[in-house]
């Protein structure tokens, strides 16, 4: 699951028990053939039986997390050899394979880095690559040399109400085009301006009207730190016809020359909300090799066929990603990112793979769904949901069709004591919460209305579809080594797995359709996955607590530790502004700044007290 790396920000101790690489050539040989053999082989192929229970879920989480799968890592084996389990259960059940025998493959960046020879030159001064410029993963290869134009947000927008145009009476053509990231109304989460406010949107604005290159750079509104975004962290394999670079702000500021700097003309338009644009007396020249290894992988894809002949032509899609880490390491999303050991990923997402081979069973055996299924495994979600996009962009059947989407992401952690259980996505349909909370079986339900979220059914709330986001929460094991099917609660896994089941028989036979509806922004702001400031906690995604933010984990040395929060302590408000959940905490924190005394109000041992701390 992709989750906002702000509210993870836990400095994780390595152990002398952390499962290490290891190089023996022996071990290395036995593997190797262990992974073919699976590769060629129908995997653990079993009779199919169409109840749900303790016993499956835990052999399919066992061998999807096993050491032997080396992680799931996209384009390598351990991923091939998960992909032909999932089948091979789809297949024992009775379900129909679609696209290639089950597959639907497709491909994607696995890492990006620079190669020889990127250069960068401003008025004949030499840049240093990866401390002052870095490309763009999607950058083109090649060479520009041109003057250079300041165009504000880089924005040329024209829809009704909204209004904004950057490139207003300059002519960009065979220039250099130099822009803000963001975009003007950087403090609100649901900024109207968000859909244009992409490096790649803003990249294809500038290319259309054939600029040679284009050049980005962070205002301190948007980034306090003078940093560069990570070169890998743009997965889609596609390229630009045009150099693509970003600076560091005293780069920028030399290629503005003596007038002005970055930070006045961002402050500029912040306040005044008008574009600025400027034409420089700036030289600049710029040489890009970027080198990016690619792969494939795939979706695995079954179909269950309605019984109603009115309604077969509907169908619920029920879904889960079966990618994870692999090895971890930089770049790969590991929250221990200097080391190197299997990323089993039993929670995240094993057992969401599991709950749904359970479901295909028990759906197959009951064969009572008027509406048609279908049954999808998703591959590359840790890469930015790759591999679901790649589902609505070639679906087996018109999206249209698609009445709604139930994904199932890290359900093994359900904790006892406080049954809760969050379900994202629950106002993409006006009968959602109402239906949810009439079929519950007993958890403590907690509802996030959003349809965009850290996880695959984002791609299918963007085609007007009604999603179903069930996760039982984040833990401090999220995206470590220490994932492990040992710490799986499987009774709690099978509870989520059935109260699913009543779910998807109610939708797949109602007599009518849920009613599709939008909730919240169908964007989401990026900002390189950091935010100005932090708390130094990991709060509960589960959303259990209804009366704020209960907080699981406190990081020890972070601001939040040293004001004297505690695991337990739920956060009701910051600077005396309500926090009813992780959304809102999210939200209060983009209005902070690094120095800032900000008081939170706090609950703790059922009493209200406040907490000052020190950004």
């Amino acid at each position: 699951m992709i989750i906002i790396a702000a509210c993870l920000n836990l400095h994780i101790q390595t152990t002398t028990g952390l499962k290490r690489l290891r190089t023996d050539n022996t071990l290395i040989m036995r593997t190797i053939i262990f992974l073919l053999l699976l590769a060629a082989t129908p995997a653990l192929a079993q009779n199919f039986n169409p109840e749900i229970t303790v016993s499956e879920l835990k052999k399919d989480v066992e061998y999807l997390a096993s050491d032997e799968l080396q992680g799931r890592k996209p384009g390598e084996p351990g991923d091939l050899a998960a992909a032909n389990y999932i089948r091979d259960k789809f297949k024992a059940a009775g379900l129909q394979l679609l696209y290639d025998d089950g597959f639907q493959p497709f491909g994607l960046v696995t890492s990006a880095k620079t190669g020889e020879g990127n250069i960068l030159t401003v008025n004949n001064e030499l840049a240093s690559v990866e401390k002052e410029f870095l490309p763009y993963a999607f950058s083109s290869n090649s060479t520009a040399t041109a003057g250079v134009v300041f165009a504000g947000f880089g924005l040329e927008i024209d829809r009704d109400s909204l209004q904004w145009n950057d490139y207003k009476n300059v002519d960009v053509a065979g220039k250099w085009v130099m822009v803000l990231q963001g975009d003007p109304d950087l403090e609100n989460p649901q900024s109207p301006y968000l859909e244009y406010s992409s490096e790649r949107t803003k990249a294809l604005v500038a290319s259309d009207k054939n600029a040679v290159g284009i050049i980005f750079v962070a205002g301190t509104k948007f980034s306090e730190k003078d940093e560069l975004s990570s070169l890998i962290f743009d997965k889609n394999s596609s390229r630009y016809a045009i150099p693509v670079i970003q600076v560091t702000r005293e780069v920028a500021n030399k290629i503005l020359g003596s007038e002005t700097t970055i930070e006045q003309l961002e402050a500029q338009m912040l306040e005044s909300k008008k574009p600025v644009n400027k034409i420089t007396n700036a030289k600049v020249s710029a040489t890009v090799n970027v080198l990016l290894s690619e792969a494939e992988t795939r979706n695995v894809v079954a179909f269950l066929p309605g019984t109603d002949a009115n309604s077969k032509n509907e169908y619920v899609v029920i879904g889960a990603h079966y990618d994870h880490l692999g090895m971890g390491g930089p770049g790969s999303g590991s929250r221990m990112v200097d080391t190197v050991a299997v990323h089993n990923g039993a929670d995240d997402n094993a057992s969401g793979v599991a709950t749904v081979i359970q479901l295909a069973e028990k759906m197959a055996g009951l064969k009572n769904n008027e509406r048609s299924i279908i049954f999808v495994a998703f591959g590359a979600e840790e890469m930015g949901l790759i591999g679901s996009k790649a589902f609505v962009n070639k679906p087996p059947v018109e999206t249209e069709k698609m009445v709604a989407m139930f994904n199932f992401d890290m359900v093994g952690r359900l904790d006892p004591a406080t049954n809760g259980l969050s379900i994202g996505g629950s106002q993409t349909a006006k009968e959602s919460e109402e239906l949810m909370s009439k079929l519950n079986t007993g958890f403590n339900l907690a509802f996030s209305p959003e349809g965009v979220g850290p996880s695959d059914h984002a791609s299918f709330y963007l085609q007007n579809i009604p999603v179903f986001f069930v996760s039982t929460g984040a833990h401090a094991d999220y995206h470590t080594p220490f994932d492990d099917a040992s710490l799986i609660n499987f009774e709690g896994t099978k509870k989520v797995a059935d109260y699913a089941t009543l779910l998807v028989e109610n939708v797949s036979n109602r007599e009518t359709d849920l009613t599709f509806q939008e909730a919240g922004p169908k964007f989401q702001r990026s900002r390189g996955g950091k935010l100005k400031v932090t708390f130094g906690i990991m709060p509960d995604f589960a959303g259990a607590e209804k009366r704020g933010l209960r907080i699981d984990i406190v990081t020890p040395g972070k601001p939040a530790e040293k004001a004297g929060m505690k695991k337990g302590d739920i956060i009701t408000a910051i600077e005396g502004k309500k926090v009813g959940g992780v959304h809102d905490y999210m939200s209060r924190l983009q209005t902070l700044s690094v120095g800032q005394r900000v008081s939170v109000d706090i609950i703790r041992d059922e009493k209200s007290s406040v907490l000052i701390i020190q950004l």
